[in-house]
């Protein structure tokens, strides 16, 4: 099978998957279940995260042994979060669904914040001690711990594990952010010198980059990403804010775009083959959870070992994660390529859009989309590689995670050098794959994020205690 005929095959099972019928009315029903359930944290309790996350920021406390601060918590989320999906992936959902994908992307983030929250939360609260003494966390624990040690608990923490694994090496984590890296260092190669590099020359460099981190495991991908995380947001923000406001004048046509292409079929224009309401919805939400992750999962592996005293804590940091990643970063970018035209011309694909419509304003913004690129990828890929070692070792335990790390470093250099609809096809079919259980299990534990979020701001939040039990070496038998 030609990879044309393959990346078809992919493409048509992402589809079916990513239906709105499916995958993105699961999210919005589950994410609106626990909006309601929570009391709409996301919104009356944003203010509180909004002061825990810079308190965090300029606090000189150090994290326990063993754990991370709470800020060093959302650098490492964010870290996986803010990645490629938020140059790419977007550029990807406007070029497919139209720009009412923009819209469907922040109803995906509004009740992404809740689902986030639950996450945070769960994970904090079923979090374990493993054998090595480190904390571990993530939807496999508490869906096992909190769901009961039956069949059904066992099964569905098993294949969270498992396409956790999957997603972290051949998906979104990894493959798809290479890609990504790589094909804009060689579009800016190109703007600036004429010259056409190879992409397995950005391929050597991310790997070696990563696999130099990753030596250090969770104490020094999170010294790294509370560093890193708000140093390269900073950057993109400011290139894009700066186009954003030179052209300010089309934010009324974009605005209206947005709303108005949301709910009615986007007509075929220069390049533009047309997009369906279907397709709409189906890029905004699958290109939403790429990016802010809410429902995949991921994110409560990091957010679960943060050193609080109270699971919310840590859960209305989740919400601030999500507002950071789609409402302001996703959003500037869906505005620049907006803005520009660029996205009617059928002339690029992926980053390369953005880079293209960012460079019509910015002098050399090509350079600047891939350094942004590069830092973006860097640090999901020191996430993710976290993230896939987290399910690996709940099912094989640790003695294996060297073989994990090694695997998923070669895997980056596979990522980079080949095709780019193919791997992004992958990566989201694998994150609807991993996202299923973890819903099933939110879903099933809303009244334990219902009875937590009700200790901690309807009364002093003294009430909580959990014991964090100490694990065998194979937890996920």
């Amino acid at each position: 099978m030609d990879v044309v005929a393959l990346t078809k095959w992919f493409e048509s099972i992402e589809a079916a998957v990513w239906h709105w019928t499916f995958m993105p009315l699961v999210l919005v029903v589950v994410g609106g279940i626990l909006t309601v359930a929570t009391g709409f944290v996301q919104i009356r309790r944003f203010p509180v995260a909004f002061r825990l996350v810079f308190a965090g920021a300029f606090s000189k406390d150090k994290s326990a042994s063993k754990t991370i601060t709470p800020f060093q918590a959302l650098s490492t989320a964010l870290a996986a979060t803010v990645g490629n999906g938020n140059i790419g992936g977007v550029a990807t959902a406007i070029l497919i669904g139209g720009p009412g994908a923009v819209f469907w992307m922040w109803v995906c983030a509004t009740v992404g914040m809740a689902t986030k929250y639950a996450e945070a939360v769960l994970g904090v609260h079923y979090r374990v001690t493993r054998e090595s003494g480190e904390l571990a966390s993530g939807p496999m624990y508490y869906i096992r711990r909190g769901l009961g040690d039956t069949s059904f608990a066992k099964l569905l923490a098993w294949l969270f594990a498992f396409f956790g694994i999957a997603t972290a090496m051949f998906g979104t984590g990894n493959m798809a952010q290479s890609n990504t890296v790589a094909v804009s260092f060689v579009a800016a190669v190109q703007s600036v010198t004429g010259t056409v590099v190879p992409m397995w020359v950005p391929g050597i460099i991310i790997t070696i980059s990563v696999g130099l981190v990753l030596l250090g495991g969770i104490q020094r991908i999170a010294h790294v990403a509370e560093k890193l995380v708000p140093a390269m947001i900073l950057l993109y923000l400011g290139a894009a804010v700066s186009f954003v406001v030179i052209n300010a004048g089309q934010l009324p046509h974009v605005f209206g775009l947005i709303f108005s292409e949301a709910f009615t079929p986007t007509a075929a224009i220069g390049g533009f083959a047309g997009a369906t309401v279907a397709q709409s919805i189906a890029m905004g939400m699958s290109r939403g959870v790429l990016s802010n992750e809410a429902g995949l999962g991921s994110a409560p592996m990091a957010h679960g070992i943060a050193n609080v005293k109270h699971p919310a804590e840590q859960g209305v940091v989740g919400v601030f994660e999500v507002f950071i990643d789609t409402i302001v970063v996703c959003s500037m970018t869906a505005f620049v390529i907006l803005e520009s035209g660029l996205w009617t011309s059928g002339l690029y694909q992926s980053s390369a859009l953005t880079a293209a419509a960012m460079s019509q304003t910015i002098p050399y913004a090509a350079v600047i989309v891939a350094i942004c690129s590069f830092l973006f990828g860097f640090s999901t890929l020191i996430g993710w590689c976290y993230y896939g070692e987290k399910c690996f070792e709940y099912i094989f335990g640790s003695a294996y995670t060297k073989v994990y790390r090694v695997l998923f470093v070669a895997l980056i250099m596979v990522g980079a050098v080949v095709s780019v609809p193919l791997v992004w096809a992958i990566g989201n079919l694998l994150n609807a794959f991993m996202a299923f259980p973890n819903l099933i299990g939110l879903a099933i534990l809303l009244p334990m994020v219902r009875k937590i979020t009700k200790d901690y701001f309807g009364g002093t939040g003294k009430e909580y205690s959990v014991n964090h039990p100490t694990t065998g070496a194979r937890v996920g038998n």
